[in-house]
């Protein structure tokens, strides 16, 4: 009810509805993003870590989109709470590859497929795992041997590794110690600033054919003074607050709509 009252062509707010080509180009998008180019074509791994709702999973999906199909082989994994052998499985099923037979077979077949990819097809994986907070030491570890080829001397393919801040200590403990050295690019998410807040907004509305018109300058300082930059609390309370907004007949969202849409969202 709320997009006809307010002149949307949809919830802008909603990240189902909002394409990748109308994204947000915040500091830390862009940062992510120019890192993830630079691994694409060197090759080795990237590590990018964020407090949830960032938006690191999607500036990763963003920036798959722009991939040309035939020149990189782009693969994203989520299901991190698992065995090594499932994971293992999971590999060889992304890969096309059987799954038959121990971890060892599945790791031979696993890297002669990375290979094929990168040495005779010309196609290099780029593999994104994503929550890897919540990966196993035994599957860490299997990684760090995973990127090795030629004796440790060839990068065939990328890997990059997202997950929460905590991350980042994770790794920084003596078992990871080896694949923490390996880490080619690392970025850690700072949020939107104040002002890149606001514009994230405006923005958001203007995708959806609406105006700034709709929220008052008091209520835009209201929403980054609850959410401190994140996107995800910012998505949350503009969606309430549309709601709460139209069902008060208000034609200009201002403080008092913010506030109880903050109380929705347990903020306030």
């Amino acid at each position: 009810m709320f997009n006809s009252y307010y002149s949307l062509a949809f919830n802008p707010f909603d990240k189902q509805q909002l394409p990748e080509k109308d994204c947000f180009r915040s500091k830390d998008f862009d940062e992510m993003t120019s890192r993830l180019n630079f691994l694409k074509d060197t090759r080795g791994i990237g590590l990018f870590t964020a407090s949830p709702g960032m938006g690191k999973s999607f500036c990763l999906k963003c920036f798959a989109s722009t991939l040309n199909p035939n020149l990189y082989h782009m693969e994203y994994v989520c299901l991190s709470t698992i065995s090594v052998a499932d994971f293992y499985k999971q590999l060889c099923l992304i890969l096309g590859v059987k799954d038959r037979g121990g971890k060892t077979v599945m790791f031979k077949a696993i890297q002669e497929q990375i290979y094929y990819l990168y040495h005779e097809k010309r196609q290099p994986l780029l593999l994104a795992i994503d929550e890897a907070q919540y990966l196993s030491t035994g599957i860490l570890n299997d990684i760090k041997m995973l990127m090795n080829y030629g004796y440790d001397s060839v990068n065939c393919f990328t890997l990059i590794l997202c997950g929460e801040s905590h991350l980042n200590a994770i790794l920084r403990t003596q078992p990871h110690e080896a694949l923490r050295q390996r880490i080619t690019v690392h970025y850690n998410y700072q949020g939107l600033s104040d002002s890149e807040a606001i514009e994230y907004i405006l923005h958001k509305l203007n995708c959806a054919g609406s105006s700034k018109a709709i929220i008052d300058e008091s209520a835009l300082n209201a929403v980054v003074g609850q959410t401190h930059g994140n996107p995800r609390l910012i998505d949350n309370i503009m969606s309430d607050a549309l709601v709460i907004g139209s069902q008060q007949d208000k034609k200009c969202i201002d403080v008092d709509v913010i506030l109880a849409a903050a109380n929705n969202q347990n903020l306030g």
